[in-house]
């Protein structure tokens, strides 16, 4: 795995991955629509080595396709760290939360407990804070102004002390300050949250250009009180070294190319946005948190690493894709039925999900349903739909079929008043509440009241497949 984010890019030139780009390009706008171009053509990941009117390098891009994520987190496939998770836990919990809240009481998962070093590539120089000496982009013509987007955000929960580090946009104020962008669902606005009880201000570290699987970890739907540098850890394979900050009782990753330092005040909000957002809409200006940077340290010559969301899909396709595959084995732990589950990048992740199952008893797909609403970040989900197991939920156009032909609008929903919904999810009429729909796509049993014959799929017998296989291929270049 990798010490640092400079060790992936190498392996990423090393891998034809890499495009250097010599000419001067603008971290405002130009640099946005040369990354949505690369994305959305499968393009490599980017280092734009002169950005106009800054000499720190900005790196982009780089987990814009399956194969880069699968480099990033140094697998295969994306399915073995979930698989290994459940090799470790070995129980058969109650709960998916209690699953995943398990795996840290397994002894052997002390040995991606983070490591804490004195010396750090990160301190390698100690500033007065000045934000405009980034390259920081500004992103789409309509957003409030430059967004920080890829920053591992780190505070300490001030009844546990456990740390969390989540991933929040961060819109650049002036040259000492930022908002953050902690939505009600997020671990960060609990901090705050519980030291505004306390009447005290909330220290917040926040590390830019981290090496892939920190940076991953930090965007991973974990339950509270499980570290995401441990998780990190699990990931690599290897303790990740940590490092105290400077002005704040913090520990940030020892290798991260730029380290800001501070607090953020509970009763202090300022307008934020908008923001150009992975909806593909620009998320309206809303009061948020202030972020007071106190005190900066980076690496001589520092990587400034950045993403950009818009409509899908972008860069963060295969972040949301990673997560869905490497949970699923954690699913199936918890749920045996479940046989595979689709998260469009269309529908951006919290909107749909698309569940395949091995239906046992009447009323099976409603009770999936539930499950996957009461399983972490899984119950912002606005719309589930449950398929039977001939169904490749991948697949899009067999979804599709199924839904048209399994499903009967009259008897086959289930409609939620009222629950808890994504923050950017712009469709509902009150913020974070909403609507959910759920869509039974399964055969229906005579014990659910389909009394009628179900007809058969149709489908080519096996023997004539196996026979006609040889006869194909000599005619496939000549049809296809």
């Amino acid at each position: 795995m990798y010490e640092d984010l400079r060790e992936f890019i190498e392996k990423l030139e090393s891998e034809g991955e890499l495009a250097r780009i010599k000419r001067e390009v603008s971290p405002i706008l130009e640099m946005t629509e040369i990354a949505d171009r690369a994305v959305k053509s499968g393009g490599k990941a980017i280092l734009f080595e002169n950005p106009k009117g800054y000499d720190i390098p900005v790196f982009m891009n780089a987990f814009g396709t399956e194969r880069r994520m699968k480099l990033a987190l140094g697998v295969e496939r994306l399915e073995e760290i979930g698989e290994r998770l459940v090799e470790l836990t070995k129980l058969r919990p109650t709960s998916f939360l209690d699953g995943i809240k398990s795996i840290s009481a397994i002894k052997d998962i002390a040995a991606f407990v983070p490591k804490t070093v004195k010396k750090a590539p990160c301190k390698e120089v100690v500033e007065e804070p000045n934000l405009d000496k980034f390259p920081i982009l500004k992103c789409w013509p309509k957003d409030g102004g430059r967004f920080i987007t890829l920053p591992v955000v780190i505070t300490k929960d001030p009844e546990t002390g456990e740390l969390n580090a989540g991933m929040y946009r961060m819109q650049v104020f002036d040259k000492r300050t930022t908002g953050m962008h902690w939505q009600v669902h997020k671990h960060g606005a609990l901090h705050l949250k519980k030291i505004a009880e306390k009447n005290g201000k909330l220290e917040v570290a926040v590390a830019i250009g981290v090496d892939p699987a920190t940076l991953y970890a930090s965007t991973a739907p974990l339950p509270e009180n499980l570290s995401e540098f441990m998780f990190a850890g699990f990931i690599r394979r290897e303790r990740l070294k940590l490092v105290e900050c400077e002005t704040v009782d913090l520990k940030v990753p020892a290798t991260a190319e730029i380290v800001l330092e501070g607090y953020v005040k509970p009763d202090e909000l300022k307008i934020e946005g908008p923001f150009g957002d992975h909806t593909g809409y620009y998320t309206p200006p809303e009061p948020y948190p202030v972020f007071h940077v106190e005190c900066v340290t980076r690496r001589e010559n520092p990587i400034y690493h950045a993403t950009v969301v818009g409509k899908p899909p972008m860069e963060d396709a295969w972040l949301g894709k990673a997560t869905e595959r490497i949970f699923l084995p954690l699913i199936k732990m918890i749920h045996p039925e479940i046989v595979d589950i689709n998260l469009p990048v269309e529908a951006c992740f919290h909107n749909l999900a698309i569940v395949s199952i091995e239906k046992r008893y009447p009323g099976h797909a409603k009770k999936v349903m539930f499950a996957l609403w009461s399983m972490g970040m899984l119950s912002l989900t606005k719309i589930v739909i449950v398929v039977d197991s001939d169904v490749n939920v991948q697949n899009l156009k067999e979804v599709l079929w199924a839904v048209t032909s399994r499903f009967d609008p009259a008897r086959d929903v289930v409609l939620i008043p009222s629950c808890p919904i994504d923050s950017l999810d712009h469709s509902t009429y009150l913020p974070n509440l909403g609507g959910k729909l759920g869509i039974d796509a399964t055969k229906k049993w005579k014990e659910e009241g389909f009394e009628r014959e179900w007809p058969e799929v149709v489908e080519m017998s096996e023997d004539v497949k196996r026979k006609v296989d040889s006869i194909w291929n000599e005619l496939k270049k000549l049809i296809t």
